[in-house]
Parts: C-alpha cells; sequence; structure tokens
C-alpha cells in the first residue's frame, strides 16, 4: 500500500522538486498538486491523504494559517526558505520542516522522520500466526498502515538506506523503519548474509559472483572490502566453487 502524498506550493520549480523526490520512493504516490490553500482542501475532501509537502508564503493564505483550520490534517512535512517559521511549524506537529532548495538527502529523512511518527517498525521473526503448520518461513514488516507477511524465500536482497531498509522480493519492493544490524539479526544467518554495509543477500538467490560483487536476479551488487573474505569463505563453504 503507498503513501499518498499531496504537493501544496505556488512555485512551480519547487513542486518539480519535491515531485522528483518522491518518484525515486516505490511506495509513495502522489495524488495531486495545488498552487494554493484553497485547491488544496478541495483536494483533501475528495482524496485520502496521507502526506502533505507544503509551502508557508502562498498566496490568499499561508500554510500555516491553512493547517490551523484544518480538525484532522494529514501528517505534514513544510517546505519553506524561511527558517523563522520552522518552530511555529513544530508547534503545529509537524513531520518535519524542510529549508528550500531540498536535496534529497535532507528530503530522505523527512520520509525516516514520517515512518518514525506512523510507527513503522519491523515486527519480530514468528510463526505462530501460520496458516498452515508447513507454512514457509517468514517475517512481519509494518509498511505504511499495514503489517505484511514476507516470506524468507521470496527475498531477493535487502539494501539499507539512511534510517529504513528496502526488502527486494521478486514481486515488490517493501520500505519499511529499521536498522540493517536489527533486520540481520531477524533473519536466519544459515540463509542470509550481510556482504556490505548497505546489503543482505539471500544465500540461494546467488547466481554468480566474483571477489568483488554478488549476482542475483536483475542485480549486481558490491562486495564491501572489509565483508570480502567472510563473504568469498562462506560461498566456497557452501560448495559454490568447484575445484
Amino acid at each position: 500500500m503507498k503513501t499518498n502524498c499531496l504537493i501544496i506550493d505556488d512555485e512551480p520549480l519547487a513542486r518539480d522538486l519535491i515531485r522528483s523526490h518522491i518518484n525515486k520512493l516505490e511506495n509513495f504516490n502522489i495524488v495531486a498538486e495545488c498552487g494554493d490553500a484553497m485547491r488544496a482542501l478541495q483536494e483533501l475532501r475528495s482524496q485520502d491523504i496521507d502526506l502533505m509537502f507544503m509551502d508557508i508564503q502562498m498566496p490568499q493564505i499561508t500554510g500555516i494559517e491553512f493547517l490551523k483550520t484544518l480538525k484532522s490534517p494529514p501528517k505534514v512535512v513544510i517546505t519553506t526558505a524561511y527558517r523563522e517559521y520552522a518552530l511555529e511549524g513544530f508547534e503545529l506537529d509537524v513531520v518535519d520542516f524542510l529549508l528550500k532548495p531540498v536535496t534529497f538527502e535532507r528530503f530522505l529523512k523527512s520520509v525516516n522522520k514520517y515512518y518514525q511518527v506512523s510507527q513503522e517498525e519491523i515486527a519480530p521473526l514468528s510463526h505462530s500466526e501460520e496458516p498452515k503448520t508447513n507454512d514457509d518461513p517468514f517475517i512481519y514488516v509494518k509498511e505504511n498502515k499495514r503489517v505484511i507477511k514476507v516470506y524468507l524465500n521470496e527475498i531477493l536482497y535487502i539494501e539499507g538506506l539512511s534510517e529504513y531498509v528496502q526488502i527486494y522480493t521478486g514481486k515488490r519492493k517493501i520500505i519499511t523503519k529499521t536498522s540493517m544490524t536489527n533486520m540481520e539479526e531477524k533473519l536466519p544467518s544459515e540463509s542470509f548474509f550481510r556482504i556490505h554495509k548497505s546489503f543482505i543477500v539471500s544465500l540461494s538467490k546467488i547466481e554468480a559472483f566474483t571477489a568483488h560483487s554478488i549476482e542475483v536476479p536483475g542485480k549486481e551488487l558490491p562486495i564491501g572490502r572489509s565483508y570480502k573474505s567472510l563473504v568469498l569463505d562462506a560461498l566456497q563453504y557452501n560448495g559454490n566453487v568447484a575445484g
């Protein structure tokens, strides 16, 4: 389930930048873009919005004034060129305050805060709710407002990015708020291992490897320098290299 976003800014270039950042995240969906608060109000009444990226200085009514009129607003990230509005924004319980121009790195920190506020944490490895006794092993992860069952045999690899991880399966990419260390501890060490500070791979999904990289379906992943010896030893130990 994707996070529905609304962009509110009277500057087209500013909307373009936020749109570009959002489009880099697979689980975020832009529902609408508005140049003023009145149009945004119409969108909020007709659409299911999870997160607003909102400018402060806009025609007719400021973003702060607009936010104060909403009884049950979605989560909000303020985007503005004026630092002095930060305190008032946080008093209104916004997720984050971004100063323009917004870099992608700083934008990702807001995404992390959004997940944190939404309590996007990984749930522990569990078999207690399996529909049948011979069900394959799985983990539960929280994505947006849903808890998703992810079967271990579907995972190709896991990528760490700042304060969250992306789980890649053959069908989808799942973003959840946790650390790579926590994820590594939840996965069985005989089936998954860390090859880089930013990557964990499924041993059964490895198609080929060199001294510097590992190939899984559709992706070549780097082997970190500090992980090289352990990774190659593990691969040879499991019989993946003849002779």
